[in-house]
């Protein structure tokens, strides 16, 4: 009944026939064993330097085009801008025009200027009277007595621009002060 039980506790002996039996699951010689390791080491070693080598062409391209984009960021809002120095070229150029044809080649150049800032996402900051004091988005320059509300915008003195959802220059306002 013993011999069950040494089968079942790790820390029995073995028993003679057992141990003739255990010599076929036996690890492989050294040098074989070494050989193996050898072998495994160099198929790591050389997905490593596959890996590594990967990861700094990776690097080297993002590097690269991160350096195309900050150079080349500014291109398509300077080829909107080109026509309207060609405009404000084409109005110079003409030495006897009338007064009105320069107003309206001026309201023409500003209409081009306008739609060639918002194309780039230039949006202008021009509150109305009455409306609330941001001072995200506003600079108050002075504050004037009034019967509205407390922080509202009286008078825009000067446009603000956003550039997306940030500010680019906040709109110069007036506000109502305090009662």
């Amino acid at each position: 009944m013993t011999a069950p039980d040494s089968h079942h506790d790790p820390l029995a002996q073995p028993e003679q026939g057992a141990t003739q039996t255990q010599g076929a699951e036996a690890p492989q010689d050294p040098a074989a064993k070494l050989a193996d390791l050898e072998a495994r080491h160099a198929e790591v070693s050389d997905a490593y330097l596959r890996a590594k080598a990967e990861t700094e062409n990776i690097r080297r391209r993002s590097e690269d085009e991160i350096s195309k984009a900050r150079k080349f960021a500014i291109e398509g809002f300077a080829d909107s801008l080109l026509p309207v120095k060609d405009s404000l070229e084409a109005a110079i150029a003409l030495p006897g025009a009338t007064p009105e044809q320069l107003l309206e080649g001026v309201h023409a150049t500003l209409r081009q200027l306008s739609a060639a800032l918002e194309r780039n996402r230039v949006i202008e900051i021009n509150p109305a009277a009455g409306v609330g004091f941001d001072p995200h988005q506003h600079q108050a320059i002075s504050v004037v007595p009034a019967e509205q509300e407390a922080n509202t915008v009286v008078a825009v003195l000067q446009k603000g621009y956003l550039i997306s959802d940030r500010v680019l220059r906040p709109a110069l306002v007036t506000v109502t002060a305090p009662k």
